[in-house]
């Protein structure tokens, strides 16, 4: 308990001193996982758009692709990425391994699954009759897609937190392709992992209460934004 009771006291200090490692970090994360999000985002909302107002053959087989790819475990994306951006792997010539934007790579292929498969399911639950609507008054295709996204908004709001959570919390890839490499490439998950390791747990505490707190102001206010257009 002694144990306990001392590492939260020393990582409170650590927070409110505002510790520039802790900083360092946290900055990263943020740039990291945002961005990863974004691109996610972006890359899941169309997909899974498409997947769900069109029919084509092997549909039912991208639809099972999309949710196999929604519980993808973190280290095995690690492994592949790590293989295509090796050295002699097929994308080593952008020397990208052991980078920030490897972690981003990796993460995208986490939450972009997550994101697309929530979207898919978002769009495919607009009733049809609503569909036949929109473009019986005449909407082009643009204004057609507009207008469903405008209408499942709160859903796609809620695959966006997914995949930020998805991001955010794993540990795995980050470590595997990242190097965990202090002031470059070290971010909350993994900086907690080896301060964990090394047995240093005031700043493994406050790196966790760091993450928790991220999480939940990212979340708190996407979470006001879904209920304020609700």
């Amino acid at each position: 308990m002694d144990l306990i009771a001392g590492g939260i006291v020393e990582a409170f200090r650590l927070i409110v001193s505002g510790d520039p490692e802790i900083v360092e970090i946290t900055l990263l994360s943020l740039k990291v996982s945002g961005g990863a999000t974004l691109i996610s985002t972006v890359i899941g909302v169309t997909a899974g758009t498409a997947v769900a107002l069109n029919e084509f053959p092997g549909k039912k087989f991208i639809v099972s692709v999309i949710n196999t790819g929604m519980g993808l475990p973190p280290v095995v994306v690690g492994l592949w990425v790590t293989i295509f951006i090796w050295r002699s792997g097929p994308l080593g010539m952008l020397g990208l391994l052991y980078t920030p934007t490897a972690i981003v790579i990796a993460q995208v292929v986490i939450a972009a699954p997550i994101v697309t498969g929530i979207s898919m399911a978002a769009m495919q639950n607009i009733p049809e009759k609503m569909r036949f609507q929109i473009l019986s008054l005449g909407a082009n295709r643009l204004q057609y897609l507009l207008l469903l996204v405008r209408e499942a908004r709160l859903p796609l709001l809620a695959a966006v937190m997914a995949g930020f959570g998805g991001v955010l919390s794993e540990v795995g890839a980050s470590i595997m392709v990242g190097g965990n490499i202090k002031g470059y490439s070290r971010v909350l998950t993994t900086a907690t992992v080896m301060e964990t390791g090394r047995g240093n747990f005031e700043m493994a505490m406050a790196l966790g209460m760091v993450l928790l707190a991220l999480s939940f102001i990212v979340n708190y206010i996407l979470t006001s934004l879904q209920q304020r257009i609700r």
